[in-house]
């Protein structure tokens, strides 16, 4: 499980310290505890709230989500800063792997769950998403837009052009939203066939039967995440992955900053053609 699109939605009531209109703090974790902080909101998210049945490494302390990815990544951090109280808890974080990071861990954990062989010639400058969640009273666009803007700006300060991941969608309807939502997006938002890549473990794509867009089964929107990546010029690079761990389906995504659309191209990577 990657990217988790199901929930990226608007935040609930705000808390108190929502309410004093606070600033958002992006940072990369530089301290043990940093990413501890990460590990606590990720398992709150996917464990707590989704339900995943993790298995972190022996000796994991409890309410972490561990695995053995996390000690070659780089983690993103967002916090909301109260202009009287300042720091708040983490309300944001997102994962990401180098290319070199990728090699001295074995691969990118994309690979676990897809052959990747079609993108060999694109990992030398592919930089992995991962393990993004935002915890449930902050799932407001501004989150999100912080979070991407700080990716936008590693993007470019280590020279890389690509980005990989996966965006999950829970199972609770058996797959049949992932398997229609495969159905309507791969028409207009899949990559050309020298880039595609196959799931090692496939969802099944007939619970969710190709359906007409103008008949009263048309398939889903987008998720609110799934939907931004597209917005900004991301495509499919096959069919959803089955993660029985976490229950989802996992659409395998690239996004290139050549194919980043113009209106954010500046916002998020400085770049104004």
């Amino acid at each position: 499980m990657d990217i988790t699109a199901t929930h990226a939605l608007p935040h609930r009531s705000p808390t108190p310290l929502a309410a004093a209109a606070p600033v958002l703090e992006t940072r990369w974790a530089d301290c043990e505890e940093d990413v501890r902080d990460a590990q606590r909101l990720r398992f709150r998210v996917f464990a707590q709230e989704m339900g995943a049945r993790l298995t972190p490494p022996e000796g994991t302390p409890p309410g972490l989500d561990v695995d053995r990815f996390d000690a070659f990544c780089d983690h993103l951090l967002v916090r909301a800063i109260d202009p009287l109280h300042g720091p708040g808890p983490l309300i944001g974080t997102y994962r990401v792997l180098t290319p070199e990071a990728a090699h001295r861990a074995g691969g990118f954990y994309t690979d676990t769950e897809f052959d990747l062989s079609p993108l060999a010639p694109l990992r030398g400058r592919a930089l992995e998403l991962g393990r993004s969640c935002v915890d449930a009273e902050w799932r407001s666009g501004s989150v999100i837009m912080a979070l991407w803007a700080a990716l936008g700006q590693y993007m470019v300060d280590h020279a890389l052009d690509t980005m990989i991941g996966c965006a999950s969608i829970g199972l609770d309807d058996q797959g049949a939203t992932a398997a229609r939502l495969w159905h309507r997006l791969c028409r207009t938002h899949l990559v050309e066939q020298r880039w595609r890549v196959e799931p090692r473990v496939a969802l099944p794509l007939d619970n969710g039967a190709d359906a007409d867009a103008d008949s009263d089964t048309a398939p889903p929107a987008a998720p609110p995440l799934i939907k931004g990546y597209l917005r900004c010029g991301a495509r499919l690079l096959g069919p959803p992955a089955l993660d029985v761990a976490f229950n989802t389906a996992d659409l395998p995504l690239m996004l290139r900053v050549d194919d980043v659309s113009p209106r954010y191209r500046q916002h998020f990577f400085g770049m104004t053609a």
